[in-house]
């Protein structure tokens, strides 16, 4: 356990004094009898939407708890991860005053949210290997950083990072440290959400959007200490997740053992692509992945990036980030969308 985390340290004042709004929905506890709602200023006429949705998700929860195996008390939902990370800002990041720690190259949203909440952004670069520098990330905090990101596995590199890495920043870092665990169906590596009771500092974040394909319907996910969750729920909109959403979820996450196996699929067909443009000559150097994506080393990759265009291929160039110069991010697609690209790539 982390002995220099203290979480009542780390809440900003305003949220602790925070009263939360109280919504209709919080104030009926239900008798479980048939009941006539005339408490929230509702349409009556039923259409499947007229109601609120239940702002604390309780059915979708228990259900995440099961395929997640995280207690439901330990899980906060949002609209699409986004929302989480900003909720995690604004609870525990004082503006103009507080920094974090990010790792590039990696998720650009950390650094947006940064800048919308006035937060500073300690930038960390990754190793060569693309590894965190755990000194060098220590060595960056003082007494005003609260949170640090943690990418695993990392965008737009692909690969996880090292367990002993993680461990000792959960043991040393004087804030929380929030593991981004969007790619983590993907992985062979198991979810750091196991060992929340090890790590009341440990904020863990997945999302329905990948692996569960159901970016549409923007549902993001957080695994924390019931005290943390607690602070989020403070202040998170009333009715952050629509009943439209909580219902798609609820489909995607009753049918997992269909998500497992397009997972597989997309595991055989990374292998095939990676395989299959391996004698490319312009391509330099191919990156081992545990996401749905890989990344590529290219000769120039704004003219392969715009040669792919040109043949109706959008990829993703990511030779704007630190220690990713001329490099493209490949998707994983259909295996037929997957044929073009390698069948273009080899024409190019």
């Amino acid at each position: 356990m982390n002995t220099l985390f203290n979480l009542d340290l780390l809440v900003r004042e305003n949220v602790k004094a925070l009263k939360p709004y109280s919504s209709a929905r919080d104030e009926y506890v239900s008798s479980g009898e048939q009941m006539v709602f005339l408490d929230a200023n509702e349409n009556p006429f039923e259409n499947g939407l007229n109601r609120y949705p239940d702002p604390h998700q309780r059915n979708l929860k228990q259900l995440i708890s099961e395929v997640k195996q995280v207690e439901a008390s330990q899980i906060l939902v949002g609209n699409g991860s986004d929302e989480v990370l900003d909720l995690i800002f604004r609870a525990f990041c004082e503006p103009g005053k507080d920094n974090i720690i990010t790792l590039p190259p990696t998720y650009g949203m950390y650094k947006v949210l940064s800048g919308i909440n006035n937060i500073e952004n300690r930038e960390v670069l990754l190793t060569d290997k693309f590894q965190p520098n755990v000194d060098e990330i220590l060595a960056a905090t003082d007494e005003n950083t609260k949170l640090l990101f943690l990418c695993t596995p990392n965008n737009p590199t692909g690969n996880s990072f090292d367990f002993e890495a993680i461990e000792r920043l959960l043991f040393e870092f004087p804030g929380l440290v929030v593991v981004d665990e969007a790619y983590i169906d993907f992985a062979i590596n198991g979810s750091w959400s196991f060992r929340l009771n090890d790590f009341p500092n440990l904020i863990v974040t997945q999302t329905l959007s990948k692996a569960f394909a159901m970016a549409g319907i923007r549902l993001g996910l957080c695994f924390a200490s019931e005290e943390i969750v607690a602070v989020l729920k403070k202040i998170k909109p009333p009715y952050n997740v629509n009943e439209l959403t909580q219902q798609k979820a609820f489909e995607a996450l009753e049918n997992y053992e269909t998500v497992k196996e397009q997972v597989q699929t997309l595991l055989k067909e990374r292998k095939r692509l990676s395989e299959a443009i391996a004698t490319i000559p312009y391509i330099e150097t191919i990156y081992d992945s545990d996401a749905n994506f890989i990344l590529i080393k290219v000769d120039d990759a704004n003219k392969r990036y715009n040669q792919l265009l040109e043949k109706g291929i959008v990829i993703r160039n990511r030779s704007t980030q630190p220690l990713c110069e001329n490099t493209l991010r490949l998707t994983i697609g259909t295996i037929e969308e997957n044929d073009k690209l390698i069948s273009t790539l080899k024409a190019l």
